[in-house]
């Protein structure tokens, strides 16, 4: 693109960003520690570094609502803070265009010394507002912060949870063109929480921009229409959320399941997840699940089974108690009535013994395999509600 076009406001834009950081070596990639071998054993002298971001390339329009998703380590919130100017790119372009409302530390744009009043009309100056525009909306400022007679204390007399309820509202508040917001909305209790997050979805309806870091993948879907998944500072998926969740989440039970649990008393030898005509299953249907366990501990135990949609909390938790004589022991699982809609879903399970004061792990709680279930869809939940409820009740309608 060249100077002399004007992208919309609320348009991002980066080419070919790259950001590195003095390495730590015991948090390099192995890649970055077999490039400064290399670099050794050639006689080039120099720094050792570690690459946060390689070659990152994305547009987002004016209006676009995307959630960066990856592991901790993948180069999210270094993209954040780019985009906000915080910090600056080793090499690349990148194009903010518009005012900028941003959330990525607790204290960030509030200053300390002054009272949550005057920090208030200090960020709206600094987006360029006028002090009577920023009056306009200062009511509902405090309102959504919950500050009450607070608003005229420092700011550095405030808790944690009352800077960041301030910034918050500062940032969403006074209209900025684009939304940028992290994970630190986690330090708010779970109604401010999910405030914050209906808040995100009116001024995405209203166009503004956002883009939302967070490991709350149910509270990102709800909100993102676009994922970005990033992976050891590489864009690994850029598409529709679905699509970009699913990715993810593939990864994450992938890696469970490779992670290995060697040492353990009990080990899953086989297991089989089957429905009622055994090649399929489907919604208010049968379920069996069966398991085969090996191992040479003898004593009573407790078996869990859980389903879940990508990461360990299930959606829904199974337990048994079970006597195990050493040798193969299999243990079958029938759910009458499967309340699961349709979709891709994870098997997890874990053995624990009973009686034990260290909490006797006998098979760490893992992912077995993955399962599709037919069936009917979800209706869409109403806009103020974070997520679609996970399972399928059976139902009807009188009137």
């Amino acid at each position: 693109m060249s100077p002399s076009q004007t992208l919309p406001l609320g348009t991002i834009r980066t080419e070919q960003v790259w950001k590195r950081f003095k390495a730590d070596q015991q948090r390099m990639l192995l890649r970055d520690k077999v490039d400064a071998m290399a670099r050794r054993l050639r006689g080039e002298k120099g720094e050792d570094w570690r690459w946060a971001l390689r070659d990152i390339s994305m547009h987002i329009e004016p209006g676009d609502s995307v959630g960066l998703i990856g592991s901790n380590g993948s180069g999210k919130s270094t993209l954040l803070k780019m985009l906000t100017r915080v910090m600056y790119p080793y090499g690349g372009v990148i194009d903010v265009r518009g005012r900028i409302g941003a959330l990525i530390e607790i204290r960030a744009g509030i200053h300390p010394d002054l009272t949550g009043r005057e920090n208030i009309y200090l960020f709206g100056a600094l987006l360029g507002l006028r002090r009577r525009e920023v009056a306009t909306r200062f009511d509902d400022i405090v309102e959504f912060a919950r500050l009450g007679g607070a608003i005229d204390r420092q700011v550095k007399f405030y808790s944690s949870g009352m800077q960041m309820r301030l910034g918050f509202a500062v940032a969403a508040y006074l209209e900025p063109h684009v939304l940028l917001v992290d994970e630190v909305l986690a330090v708010g209790d779970a109604v401010f929480q999910q405030r914050c997050l209906d808040r995100m979805r009116e001024v995405a309806e209203q166009g503004t921009t956002i883009v939302f870091v967070s490991h709350d993948l149910p509270a990102v879907e709800s909100i993102c229409r676009r994922g970005i998944w990033l992976e050891q500072g590489s864009i690994r998926v850029d598409a529709g959320i679905k699509e970009a969740m699913a990715g993810y989440r593939d990864s994450i039970e992938a890696q469970s399941e490779a992670g290995g649990r060697t040492g353990e008393p009990i080990q899953l030898l086989k297991h089989e997840v089957r429905g009622e005509e055994r090649e399929s299953l489907t919604t208010d249907e049968p379920m069996t699940v069966e398991l085969t366990l090996g191992g040479d501990y003898r004593g009573d135990a407790t078996l869990h089974l859980g389903v879940s949609e990508g990461t360990s909390s299930p959606i829904f938790q199974i337990s048994h108690e079970v006597r195990l004589t050493g040798g193969d022991r299999r243990v079958s699982c029938v759910i009458p009535r499967l309340p699961l809609p349709r979709g891709r879903y994870t098997l997890w399970a874990g053995v624990y013994s009973i009686g034990r004061t260290d909490g006797g792990t006998l098979m760490s709680w893992h992912s077995t395999g993955q399962f599709d279930v037919f069936g009917p869809m979800l209706d869409s939940p109403p806009r103020a509600v974070v997520l679609a409820a996970p399972v399928f009740v059976p139902h009807h309608w009188e009137e």
